[in-house]
């Protein structure tokens, strides 16, 4: 029983669970509007299981493929994939079990569901691989949570609409920017191996100007998002919130690098929550 509760919390840290709070309350959001109030326990118990063993497919590859370079980086060598605690074989078998989970829920979803599965794989696992010879794998990332509402929508009615698209679009562009923000941590080390992240080819204050970008767009999709679902005041709210939490989270940044893992973990974190909680305000009321 020790040895499972070891294996257990080692998992637990190599995929960091706490970090599905930037993903789940979008697939929800998704879920609350196709089906424009609530969806049944069936399909939250479904969204859950497939959210998280999504999650846990990329993070179990991400952390397999990134072992070479996670070993040399002082930020990532303390990580369970890296000291032994877990061997590859080990993090291999989680992978592959995550993935068919991901896909056996995804056929109990519904057919669109199914078949869908197999390219939201491949895209999960490519950010992993893409930032080896491309810049623009913070925009893969990005995809890679943005693609939360679009399978929510997908469970619900077993379509894709216009503006699951918006708020997709908007989900990529808050991720991406967000890790903009985070590889600046990684900037000297990503120049050293040759990793192609932005601040490591373009600098700092381009990295922090792109990030400036990115969630500008973040808010612009959302608004289109809103009224194309025809939301609401409090989706509105929402989003002019956010607008504000991100505009905070740049001034934290711009003032003290030092600060990026609070702006990374809170602030963001407490985005996606906020953002649901109007959601689901604006459908009750």
């Amino acid at each position: 029983m020790e040895k499972i509760s070891k294996l257990l919390h080692d998992l637990n840290e190599l995929v960091m669970f706490k970090h599905s709070i930037f993903s789940l309350p979008f697939i929800f959001i998704a879920m609350i509007i196709a089906a424009d109030g609530w969806f049944g326990w069936p399909l939250l118990g479904l969204g859950v299981l497939a959210a998280v063993s999504a999650r846990n497919f990329a993070m179990g590859f991400n952390r397999y493929a990134d072992i070479d370079i996670d070993k040399d980086n002082p930020r990532t060598a303390k990580r369970p994939s890296v000291d032994g605690r877990l061997n590859k074989n080990t993090i291999l078998g989680f992978t592959i079990l995550n993935a068919l989970i991901f896909v056996i829920v995804a056929y109990l979803i519904n057919h669109l569901a199914f078949w869908l599965s197999f390219p939201i794989l491949m895209i999960l696992g490519g950010y992993s691989l893409f930032k080896r010879f491309s810049s623009m794998a913070h925009l893969v990332l990005g995809l890679s949570l943005g693609l939360a509402p679009i399978a929510g929508v997908v469970a619900v009615s077993g379509e894709i609409t216009l503006w699951s698209m918006m708020l997709c679009l908007g989900v990529m562009f808050w991720v991406a920017g967000f890790d903009l923000l985070y590889s600046l941590q990684d900037i000297e080390y990503d120049k050293e191996v040759d990793l192609h992240s932005i601040p490591s080819v373009y600098g700092s204050k381009c990295t922090l100007f792109l990030a400036k970008i990115f969630h500008a767009l973040t808010i612009l999709f959302w608004l289109f998002f809103a009224y194309i679902a025809q939301s609401g005041i409090f989706i509105y709210i929402a989003v002019i919130a956010s607008a504000v939490i991100l505009y905070f989270e740049h001034v934290i940044v711009n003032r003290d690098f030092t600060k990026i893992d609070k702006v990374f973990f809170t602030l963001n974190g407490y985005l996606g929550i906020m953002f649901l909680i109007f959601v689901i305000l604006d459908k009750v009321i």
